[in-house]
């Protein structure tokens, strides 16, 4: 973000209210800009037709109002699944995916363009964390791909690149933004945040009143299997951060979600799945088991379809609800734990 001028599709309906009446337009224009803005998905201040020239004019040099589009799409043979390559104002590149399922469409977004936390089966963590992403750029991934399909979004799931709890504020207002009755109003109970678990923002996340889903990435039941696919793991014991998540559920009662990669001859055992039960048992809690997807740079294997389900079977044996996913995009490089930030990552893939 290098313009001076104030990021518009950012600022809350109290803040553009306020900074239009200070400019001396009257207070109703604040609702009716915020609706161009969040609602109707306005790419210019141009399609604000409804407004006078003059103040069109106005807002364009006073706000930059970041729009964002695709540099390149693809879509899945598989499961039509469309992963969005964005260019960032600054140069930089996220990507964003669209999953459609029978209860309705659910778009993946990016926080950060890259990601510093370093887990090891991740390819979103290969280049490091260029910068966070403003809530602006967050909203635009799903704002893009609306008016790329003119289909309704459902779900938003923030399981795209980068840590969410690493850009904290940003994350907690997009989140706010998205959900606004004068913008989107998409329910916030649509919503999933996923983190590799840092502690302080997990306890921060459950003081906000937001009814979202909290999504935990796991990926083992004891410290030395975790701290080996997850650099935060040596900060953050899995005691202090299951705790957190206690606590998360208490305060919301929203349910926990535990991400669980699956690696072969890595965390996938028998043993393994009942460890992972003793650990989660008498929590109301689901887990989300996810067969490792391949990337180049790592010798991970994923494990077949009928290991996965045979994890399950242990997990529920032992009381422990649990789904394996079904992965979507992954012949598009766009399955959990595929999404990259460098465009030279993707000169394979976006021909």
């Amino acid at each position: 973000m290098t313009n001076d001028k104030k990021d518009i599709r950012s600022m809350t309906l109290a803040e553009l209210t306020d900074t239009l009446t200070d400019m001396g337009e009257k207070k109703f224009r604040g609702k009716q800009i915020f609706s161009w803005l969040h609602s109707r998905h306005a790419a210019s201040f141009d399609e604000m037709t409804d407004l006078s020239r003059e103040l069109r004019k106005k807002l364009e040099e006073t706000f930059q109002l970041i729009t964002l589009i695709p540099v390149t799409v693809l879509v899945s043979e598989i499961d039509g699944t469309r992963k969005y390559l964005f260019r960032l104002p600054d140069g930089n590149v996220i990507e964003s995916v669209l999953m459609k399922y029978k209860h309705g469409s659910s778009v993946c977004v990016s926080s950060q363009a890259g990601c510093r936390m370093g887990c090891r089966f991740c390819a979103s963590t290969l280049d490091g964390l260029a910068r966070n992403l403003a809530p602006s750029e967050i909203l635009e991934q799903i704002y893009g791909i609306i008016r790329d399909t003119g289909e309704k979004v459902s779900n938003v799931v923030i399981m795209g690149s980068g840590e969410p709890l690493d850009n904290y504020d940003n994350v907690i207002r997009f989140i706010r933004l998205l959900t606004d009755e004068n913008g989107c109003h998409l329910s916030q109970r649509n919503i999933t945040l996923s983190t590799c678990g840092i502690v302080p923002g997990i306890r921060r996340l459950a003081e906000e009143d937001l009814p979202i889903t909290l999504a935990l990435s796991l990926h083992a039941s004891d410290d030395e299997s975790r701290r080996e696919l997850m650099p935060i793991a040596r900060k953050y014991s899995i005691r202090e951060v299951i705790s957190a998540c206690d606590d998360y559920f208490a305060r919301t009662g929203r349910r926990i979600s535990y991400e669980y990669s699956l690696v072969k001859d890595v965390n996938d055992s028998e043993e393994h799945a009942r460890r992972l039960a003793a650990l989660l048992r008498g929590r109301n809690c689901h887990v989300n088991l996810i067969p490792v997807n391949p990337i180049k740079e790592r010798n991970f294997r994923s494990i077949s379809r009928t290991e996965a389900q045979n994890f399950k079977l242990t997990l529920e044996k032992y009381g422990i609800n649990a789904t394996i996913r079904r992965e979507m995009g992954r012949d598009i490089q766009g399955a959990c734990g595929q999404l990259r930030r460098k465009f030279q990552s993707e000169e394979t893939v976006y021909q």
